[in-house]
């Protein structure tokens, strides 16, 4: 039996310790899990810091200082081999919200003096006993909304706080069988196949595949949940997902390019993966209620899965949007500081 018990345990250690430490034993706690080349990723305007020292002062001090008593709310909790690189490097990942008291400015975003919840989802590249890489990403367009000042028009899908697995079960913190980390890996990428070939049909490369409703079939549950990001919402059952975001996903978007994952793993019934980018696509508007730019823009994402027997049940996604918009030429925060909603 694959055992990641040992990884598991050192991404635990260091969150315990980590959102527990005092404002000033933060970055000693940070640099305690860390390898000496640490590097981390972050969703705009975080990006790229190659250090504990540089992923603290560009993302967590901000943070912590915005929002008072910050916790972490963990909903998954998963770790495995990484199939992007022959399955030799473990990741873990953990998923949720951060929650706290919005009590000051974070990004120019104006505080609310209420709860805030911050959709996150953090991996993990565990080696040598210490953590070597870390991508978190967070979805900051929520944090808008809930202060008010939500920079989009009305988004296709619902918005409200995004729930962990129906099942309660996310929490993988003991041995689980391989066999359904393998299968619930297989029915991933056999989802993943079908939109490849789908998109070749919509790049003309290729005949007519299938509907869409027969495609989402063969790997989808059809009372299915797409937890999508702000700025698209979620959506519940394979026709609304169809009709909420992948028909405007596929005819508002054009000359998608699959640029390939960073990681994607699975253990028991969970899987996950994030690429940077995952896509390039063209904007020809509509998306987002946005005019066409015809300017290729990049796709951070990330997406966690449950399996449910031999089909997917649930689907929590986070994209950049920030970074996709920026490429745009809207830089949304850059709007926000001046002054302009």
């Amino acid at each position: 039996m694959t055992d990641f018990t040992a990884e598991k345990a050192i991404s635990r250690a260091y969150m315990a310790e980590f959102d527990r430490a005092a404002p000033s034993d933060r970055l000693n706690r940070l640099k305690a899990h860390t390898s000496p080349d640490f590097h981390w990723r972050g969703v705009h305007p975080f990006n790229r810091q190659p250090s504990a020292k540089a992923a603290m002062q560009a993302f967590w001090t901000p943070l912590l200082n915005a929002f008072s008593s910050l916790q972490r709310r963990e909903d998954v909790f998963f770790a495995g081999l990484n199939e992007i690189d022959g399955f030799t490097a473990t990741w873990t990942c953990s998923m949720g919200h951060f929650m706290g008291l919005f009590d000051a400015p974070w990004l120019g975003i104006p505080p609310t003096g209420k709860m805030a919840f911050l959709r996150y989802a953090e991996f993990h590249r565990i080696e040598n006993g210490k953590i070597a890489e870390t991508a978190l990403f967070c979805d900051v367009l929520s944090v808008m909304a809930q202060a008010g000042v939500d920079p989009l028009p009305p988004q296709t899908g619902a918005a409200f706080i995004v729930p962990g697995p129906m099942t309660n079960d996310g929490l993988l913190l003991s041995s689980s069988d391989p066999d359904e980390g393998k299968a619930t890996l297989a029915i991933v990428n056999k989802m993943a196949n079908s939109i490849s070939k789908a998109n070749e049909v919509l790049q003309g490369k290729s005949k007519t595949y299938l509907t869409p409703q027969q495609e989402m079939s063969e790997n989808w549950h059809d009372d299915m949940i797409w937890y999508g990001p702000h700025g698209i919402g979620a959506t519940y059952t394979i026709d609304r997902y169809i009709t909420q975001h992948q028909a405007p996903f596929r005819t508002q978007l054009a000359d998608r390019i699959f640029n390939g994952h960073v990681a994607r793993f699975a253990e028991g019934k969970y899987c996950g993966f994030f690429g940077w980018p995952n896509l390039t696509v063209t904007p020809i508007g509509g998306y987002l209620g946005l005019p066409a730019t015809g300017k290729p823009a990049d796709m951070r994402v990330v997406d966690i899965y449950r399996r449910d027997g031999d089909k997917l049940a649930e689907n929590w996604v986070i994209i950049d949007m920030l970074h996709f918009l920026k490429m745009q030429g809207l830089d949304v925060l850059e709007r926000l500081n001046a002054g302009v909603r």
